[in-house]
């Protein structure tokens, strides 16, 4: 399975939480599946999906999901330091994995080579690391809703893109839309 394939199987998940998807194609691609006003899509900052995921479930209840990429998370790893240090139970770290950074030409990632976000997300402290292939994800993303656990969630998938148009959105009415999602 491709990202979108991922995104497509677990929209139906997703539909009722709180979502900071990251930057490029794989936003444009959750636009393009399911679009929902609890979608917050990033449409630049390169790694910091799952910093913003991780303030956001802080500072209230709801169960926060911030997909991203392992091109992304590499871009950043002070990110899981940082999400091991400060817990939030509310919170679920999706890092769709497929060993390229997909949203600027599918050149490969260290994680498709040598390096395990699985382990480095061990190494910094975060206590509940799930590495799962695509094909498996959803009931483990269901369970990790369930289990009202931070989590971290490395999907092993195929690298890919299929093509479709950039969210022609405006930034601002994310944001505000996704704010009213939140206070709602």
């Amino acid at each position: 399975m491709i990202r979108s394939e991922i995104l497509r199987d677990i929209a139906p998940i997703l539909r009722d939480q709180l979502v900071v998807c990251n930057i490029g194609l794989p936003s444009q691609e959750l636009h393009m599946i399911d679009d929902q006003p609890t979608n917050f899509y990033m449409l630049g900052t390169m790694g910091l999906s799952s910093s913003i995921g991780l303030g956001l479930a802080l500072s209230q209840d709801k169960t926060v999901i911030s997909i991203d990429g392992d091109g992304s998370v590499l871009t950043n790893l002070g990110t899981l330091p940082t999400i091991a240090n400060n817990v939030a139970d509310n919170y679920i770290l999706l890092i769709i994995d497929n060993g390229s950074y997909g949203s600027t030409g599918d050149q490969p990632t260290y994680a498709g080579k040598k390096t395990s976000l699985t382990a480095v997300a061990k190494a910094c402290g975060c206590e509940t690391v799930i590495e799962v292939q695509d094909k498996d994800l959803g009931p483990v993303l269901q369970g990790a809703i369930d289990s009202k656990k931070m989590t971290v969630i490395v999907c092993k998938c195929d690298s890919g893109n299929i093509k479709l148009p950039v969210i022609t959105m405006d930034p601002v009415v994310i944001r505000d839309r996704f704010m009213k999602a939140v206070a709602g």
